[in-house]
């Protein structure tokens, strides 16, 4: 596997192709992650997580230090992001049985967490909503003009998230995105087993008979770079670094590299070169 400082095509000034070889042009649907992805609003939202499933293991008997409790939850929270939340749940109702504890259920935790992270992020959502705060604020910067080259380059775009479907349809309508989501909008369900990126991804090459390349997917999980791989498709990684402290976040663009993503960027800033380069137009 590459590394992030491992040679690659520069195009533009901050997008790095990492597949040089890729059939380009011929993109005809497009699939988006969500969090981290186009939207900010629940940046934090791992710290939120760390902070319950830590809690929840310190409570069985076990004689891990809080430092390695810390390590182990991280770990699997890293590893389940962009599936639906129930899964990283699930993992918790396993390390909590794993040390004696008597896990809750699933669901159960996932309630808690939404309303832990609610406590965290309900004022932005309040702010949107009443137009205190533009939705700009909590947009990956260039997402708009990647969404608005590719609906005009007749792509058909979906949305699908590992968070709730309602509130993806909410905070989608909020930041001004969800009217570019011709092929829908999708989300996490309590029956997590009828829904999943790549479930979405397999009926859109099914359905739509896309024969090589002709599925684009943009995210900042692994789960969504790896299924579209998975089908044939390339995956574009964007390796935003949410609180803002930094351009790139290192760690997230080598994960999304380990897991075979074709061209790695910080944000989409320089959404109009990456486009070009994607549809093989001349500048």
């Amino acid at each position: 596997m590459p590394t992030l400082d491992a040679p690659a095509t520069v195009v533009a000034e901050r997008i790095r192709v990492y597949s040089p070889c890729l059939t380009r042009g011929d993109f005809r649907h497009a699939l988006f992650d969500f969090d981290g992805t186009l939207s900010l609003i629940r940046a934090g939202w791992q710290d939120v997580m760390l902070a319950q499933c830590v809690e929840e293991l310190q409570r069985t008997p076990t004689a891990e230090t809080p430092a390695q409790l810390t390590a182990v939850c991280r770990q699997f929270i890293t590893r389940l992001t962009g599936k639906q939340t129930v899964y990283q749940m699930l993992q918790l109702a396993s390390e909590v049985e794993q040390r004696g504890g008597q896990p809750r259920p699933a669901l159960t935790y996932k309630r808690e967490y939404l309303e832990r992270l609610h406590g965290r992020i309900g004022y932005r959502i309040d702010a949107l909503r009443a137009g205190k705060d533009p939705a700009s604020r909590y947009l990956v910067a260039g997402s708009l003009d990647l969404l608005a080259g590719l609906t005009e380059r007749g792509v058909v775009c979906y949305l699908a998230s590992g968070t709730d479907e309602e509130y993806v349809h909410d905070e989608a309508r909020l930041l001004g995105v969800a009217d570019y989501f011709a092929g829908g909008i999708f989300g996490a369900r309590d029956d997590y087993l009828s829904f999943s990126k790549k479930q979405l991804m397999e009926r859109i090459v099914a359905e739509n008979n896309l024969a090589g390349p002709e599925l684009v997917a943009f995210g900042d999980g692994y789960v969504e770079i790896e299924n579209a791989k998975q089908v044939g498709g390339v995956a574009v990684g964007v390796a935003s670094c949410e609180d803002g402290t930094a351009l790139w976040d290192d760690w997230k663009g080598q994960r999304l590299l380990d897991v075979g993503a074709d061209i790695v960027v910080p944000d989409w800033r320089e959404a109009g070169s990456l486009l070009a380069y994607l549809f093989a137009e001349t500048p």
